[in-house]
């Protein structure tokens, strides 16, 4: 097949795939003259590049592409994954961080909201967590609260 076709079976551009031979991505084209013949296996090579990138490898990591079906093209490839893996589990734990600063910061508004305290730095910290007390018993510890914190709020 020509590369048109690849293009429209593997969802990508002509000059995309161009691209990923000019990287050697591809490893050997045949060619009959000036025209590129791709088969099935570069289908699936473009489809595994698109599939990468879709996962956020950059071409220049995918440098082993060519020899994925060796052992040591499956080692390398199994170790960019393994890499990537990590970086997004330090991803996840930065927005977990800034999910718990996110909370925060929305318990204190919600606390300026229910006190109706003027809005200053000092006023909207929100009060100490306090622990989880059976249903019967939950008004007492949040008129406390509500109590502990009017009153830190009255001080200027």
């Amino acid at each position: 097949m020509r590369i048109g076709e690849l293009a429209r079976r593997t969802g990508t551009t002509p000059k995309a795939i161009r691209l990923y031979e000019s990287r050697g991505l591809l490893g050997t084209v045949a060619r009959a003259g000036s025209y590129r013949h791709y088969g099935e296996a570069d289908v699936a090579r473009v489809l595994l590049i698109r599939q990468a990138q879709a996962l956020g490898f950059r071409l220049s990591e995918l440098d082993g592409l060519p020899h994925i079906d060796t052992a040591a093209g499956w080692e390398r490839m199994a170790q960019l994954v393994a890499g990537r893996r990590a970086a997004v589990a330090q991803e996840l734990a930065r927005l977990a961080a800034l999910d718990t600063q996110l909370a925060v910061l929305e318990a204190e508004l919600h606390t300026c909201d229910t006190l109706a305290v003027p809005v200053t730095p000092q006023a909207c910290a929100a009060p100490p967590a306090l622990p989880v007390m059976p249903p019967e018993h939950k008004s007492a510890p949040f008129s406390a609260a509500t109590t502990a914190g009017a009153a830190r709020f009255a001080s200027p």
